[in-house]
């Protein structure tokens, strides 16, 4: 069989590959604190027909000769750039602006252990408790008063409270004076872009992710300011996203035709015998 067959069917599987990531990124335009994904693409394998040879005292020196063997995935990034930023003054609706991630966690029971998760979809809400949760009624983690990491709560007897851009939380007592609940904390990363994408708008730590050891705090040790009243939208852009898609819709149908071609040049060799 020809190699272009099989150099042809390679190109398919990965532009497939890199449309189904555009469509997972235009699909998610509108989606909070969600991170676009990009494709690259490297060069297969090659088959070398005749190797490279140096020169000599009668001639000069000879370049190799490969048949290059098709394409293969380079890499399916996650794009950590910053969303553009959409105004709700809804107090708990936070944004960030800079690096970092809230930090996200399920409670440990008898059989399961905690789980964290890292965002930066800053929708969250009260539970019946008064903690602050998000989506999913993860806890976000904070600091209290007394420098103890743990959970954020609000009393229901609370008259109104707010979100400093350090994290603070403050809220009005029932007497009308004011106290301080505890700090919003953040996750730092050397590497956000190793983060694994666990659905919802979560992340999960990796080896490669380089998570600082401790939490931090806002606008400290240069970590992200909490926006109160704004939420992180999507960093997709659709101009982008189409462009893509027309090329990789392009790329695709080439890879198609070299197929055909070479089916169309087996069948003349076929028809020799006739």
């Amino acid at each position: 069989m020809l190699r272009s067959m099989y150099s042809g069917i390679s190109g398919m599987k990965n532009f497939q590959t890199k449309l189904d990531v555009i469509g997972n990124n235009i699909a998610n335009v509108n989606t909070s604190g969600f991170k676009k994904g990009r494709v690259t693409f490297q060069d297969m394998m090659s088959q070398t027909t005749t190797g490279a040879q140096g020169p000599t005292a009668t001639r000069g020196g000879i370049n190799a000769s490969q048949v290059g063997l098709g394409s293969q995935l380079g890499s399916i990034d996650n794009i950590q750039t910053q969303g553009f930023r959409q105004t709700t003054n809804n107090p708990l609706d936070l944004a960030l602006e800079g690096d970092g991630m809230f930090a996200v966690e399920t409670l440990a029971t008898a059989d399961t252990e905690s789980t964290r998760y890292y965002t930066r979809a800053g929708n969250f809400y009260l539970d019946n408790e008064g903690y602050i949760v998000n989506s999913n009624g993860y806890y976000l983690v904070g600091q209290d008063n007394e420098g103890q990491e743990g959970r954020l709560q609000i009393p229901d007897t609370a008259q109104s409270f707010s979100i400093q851009t350090d994290g603070t939380v403050n809220y009005i007592n029932d007497a009308g004076e004011p106290v301080e609940a505890g700090q919003i904390m953040l996750a730092s990363f050397s590497n956000p872009a190793g983060l694994e994408k666990a659905g919802s708008n979560l992340f999960l730590n990796t080896p490669n992710a380089g998570l600082a050891a401790e939490l931090v705090t806002p606008e400290t040790q240069g970590a992200a300011s909490i926006i109160s009243g704004s939420l992180e939208m999507s960093n997709v852009d659709l101009s982008e996203e189409f462009t893509e898609m027309i090329t990789a819709q392009r790329g695709f149908q080439a890879n198609t035709r070299i197929i055909t071609t070479s089916d169309e040049i087996l069948q003349e060799l076929v028809n020799l015998k006739r």
